[in-house]
C-alpha cells in the first residue's frame, strides 16, 4: 500500500521539484513557447490577411478584366459597323462612279453618232449635189445643142431676173 498513499517526505520532495520545474519553465520556457505560439498566430493572421487581400485583388482584376472584355467587344462592334459603312461607301461610291463614267461614255458615243451621221449627210449632200450637176449639165448640153433653144433660154431667165 506504499504505493498508493505516499509519505509526507516524498510528497515535500516531490512539490518542491514540480515548484522548481515550474520556475525553470517560466523562468527560461514559457516566454519563447509562448512567443513561438504568438509568433505562429501572427503569421497565421498574416497569411490569412494575405488570403483575404489576394482574393479582394483576384475580384478586382476580374471586374476589370470583364469591364475590358465588355470595351473590346464595344469597340470591336464600332470598328465593325465603321468597316461595314465604309465598306457600304466605297462600294457606291464605286457605282457612282461606274453609272457617271457609263454615262460619259454613252453621252460620248451618241456625239460620235451625231458627228459621224452629220459627216455621212454631208457627203451625201455633196455627191447628190455633185450628182444633180453632172445630171443637169448633160441635160443642158443635150438641150441646148440647138442655138434657138439657148438664146430663148436666156431670154426667159433675163426677163425672171428683175434688176
Amino acid at each position: 500500500m506504499e504505493l498508493v498513499t505516499p509519505s509526507i517526505g516524498l510528497i515535500v520532495w516531490q512539490t518542491l521539484a514540480f515548484l522548481l520545474l515550474v520556475f525553470l519553465l517560466g523562468k527560461f520556457a514559457w516566454k519563447p513557447v509562448l512567443s513561438a505560439i504568438k509568433e505562429r498566430e501572427r503569421s497565421i493572421d498574416d497569411a490569412l490577411e494575405a488570403a483575404k487581400k489576394a482574393k479582394e485583388e483576384m475580384a478586382r482584376l476580374t471586374n476589370e478584366n470583364e469591364a475590358l472584355l465588355k470595351q473590346a467587344r464595344a469597340e470591336r462592334d464600332v470598328i465593325l459597323k465603321e468597316a461595314k459603312q465604309l465598306k457600304d461607301q466605297i462600294v457606291s461610291d464605286a457605282k457612282a462612279s461606274a453609272q457617271a463614267e457609263g454615262a460619259k461614255l454613252i453621252e460620248k458615243a451618241k456625239q460620235e453618232i451625231d458627228s459621224q451621221k452629220t459627216a455621212a449627210l454631208a457627203e451625201v449632200k455633196n455627191q447628190v449635189a455633185e450628182l444633180s450637176l453632172q445630171i443637169a449639165e448633160k441635160v443642158l448640153s443635150k438641150q441646148l445643142e440647138d442655138q434657138k433653144k439657148q438664146e430663148a433660154l436666156v431670154s426667159d431667165l433675163l426677163k425672171e431676173v428683175k434688176l
